[in-house]
């Protein structure tokens, strides 16, 4: 299950570092479900190959934007699906996240 944790994105921040005019004004955690530690919203990617732009923050705290390289890992198989995640990041794989399945009620 995805962390539940989502981030107001100051506009001149996110500006400073992107060449794009549109950038979502509030981020959710891209990481598994998790309380403690830092958390990361993606923003964009870079431009340059294997890397992308994220928010980085903790709590309440302040926010950092930080480049950092894309997950090399993929799902198991021939057509395995990549990682959307960033280089050694805890806890699960995105392929490794299943669906909350909502039951069907007639």
């Amino acid at each position: 299950m995805r962390c539940a944790h989502w981030r107001r994105v100051a506009l001149e921040l996110a500006r400073k570092k992107l060449a794009v005019d549109h950038v979502d004004r509030v981020l959710q955690c891209q990481l598994s479900a998790h309380e403690d530690g830092d958390h990361f919203g993606l923003l964009s990617d870079t431009g340059s190959y294997g890397t992308a732009l994220w928010l980085r923050w903790c709590g309440r705290g302040e926010t950092e934007l930080v480049v950092l390289p894309d997950c090399p890992m993929a799902a198991p198989g021939p057509d395995g699906e990549g990682c959307c995640l960033f280089a050694d990041h805890a806890e699960q794989h995105t392929w490794e996240d299943i669906p909350e399945e909502t039951p069907c009620i007639s």
